[in-house]
């Protein structure tokens, strides 16, 4: 009898015990799946942003930082095999002082990864596909940058990858921003992503020579639309780089997807450009600082003469439109590019969107 209540005890001890490791080990699993989801898939802040990139080559003391969420510092270039490379010291030094300077002011530091040129020739696009489609270089490209990111302070990282040409190009670039999002959001860092407007600026139809895949977008916190550049669709015309129109169709567009997948529209970020496109192809892009030394009253319009060729910019009024099209469509706010092409002081168009944005809070704060 004795032999028999004490079998009894043991199984009925092990089972406790196996019931105890079972849910110790369910519970473990779902609080890491938990954990998995909250990294993951990015919320996006209530606040809006102003974020403003700035190329390496500027004197980082030239740069007011006070009406700026996020710098983000372009380029660092990725070579095919996963490396980065810096435009000389000169560049790296820049960083460092941006850096410095900007979180004086509680201002954010990105680096942008990639752009259109690459330093060693062409375009940064043959460069980026080759070193996110493999696997070990993926690797070593997301590892160094991670260890960028932390040995320079930063605050997170941009992709400038343009521009994904094919399923292909779509599902490597979503693996790498998945990844790299990841190991960034663990160290509570940034990620955002530069995206192609998507829109044509002469027909108002959808692109389809520049594939994304969707799903990469729940991994970042911002997606910066390049909402210009429009004068090169079809054939060359300065007047389609950048007018409200074109804007509007872009808000439009990527309002509509966000929606269709679910994602908060606060992710999305409108560009405008800071630079004035010349009708004629032989001369050069214009500072929209040139523009206002030249004249100030310039800044209330958004077509003007100079030299003997019309330039096509977005002044003033059309800024304020644009930050009020957006904030109406419930983005997260604007990205510039580049802040060494803005005006100063009473004509900065930094300043301009920044007043609506402000306003704008605290409405919402009230």
């Amino acid at each position: 009898m004795k032999k028999h209540y004490l079998l009894l005890t043991i199984v009925a001890l092990l089972i406790f015990i196996g019931g105890f490791f079972l849910v110790s080990i369910f519970t473990s699993n779902n609080t890491e799946k938990g954990q998995t989801q909250t990294q993951s898939q990015v919320e996006p802040v209530d606040s809006k942003v102003l974020i403003g990139y700035i190329q390496d080559f500027r004197d980082p003391a030239s740069i007011d930082y006070t009406k700026l969420t996020h710098i983000i510092f372009s380029f660092v270039h990725p070579e095919k095999d996963g490396s980065l490379i810096f435009n000389g010291e000169k560049a790296v030094s820049n960083l460092r002082k941006t850096v410095q300077n900007a979180h004086q002011e509680d201002t954010k530091v990105m680096i942008a990864v990639g752009g259109m040129g690459h330093l060693e020739g062409g375009e940064s696009y043959d460069y980026f596909k080759t070193a996110i489609a493999n696997p070990t270089s993926r690797t070593k490209l997301i590892d160094e940058l991670i260890e960028l990111t932390n040995e320079e302070n930063l605050d997170g990282i941009d992709i400038d990858f343009e521009h994904p040409r094919s399923k292909e190009d779509a599902h490597y670039l979503a693996v790498f921003t998945k990844t790299l999002g990841e190991k960034l959001h663990l160290n509570d860092k940034e990620l955002s992503i530069a995206v192609y407007s998507m829109i044509h600026s002469v027909t108002g139809t959808e692109v389809q020579s520049v594939v994304y895949d969707p799903s990469m977008f729940h991994y970042v916190d911002y997606v910066n639309i390049m909402a210009y550049d429009g004068q090169w669709d079809g054939e060359y015309n300065a007047a389609n780089l950048s007018p409200y129109p074109f804007t509007k169709n872009i808000v439009s567009y990527w309002s509509n997807l966000f929606d269709k997948l679910g994602i908060s529209k606060k992710k999305l970020v409108l560009g405008v450009p800071l630079y004035a496109q010349p009708e004629d192809l032989t001369k050069r892009q214009s500072p929209y600082n040139a523009i206002i030394n030249h004249d100030p009253t310039n800044a209330e319009r958004d077509k003007v003469n100079l030299n003997g060729t019309t330039y096509h910019y977005n002044g003033e009024t059309t800024m304020i439109k644009k930050t009020k099209l957006a904030l109406a469509n419930e983005f997260g706010g604007l990205m510039l590019w580049e802040l060494g092409h803005d005006a100063e002081r009473t004509h900065s168009l930094t300043s301009a969107i920044f007043d609506v944005l402000n306003k704008s809070q605290e409405e919402e704060n009230q």
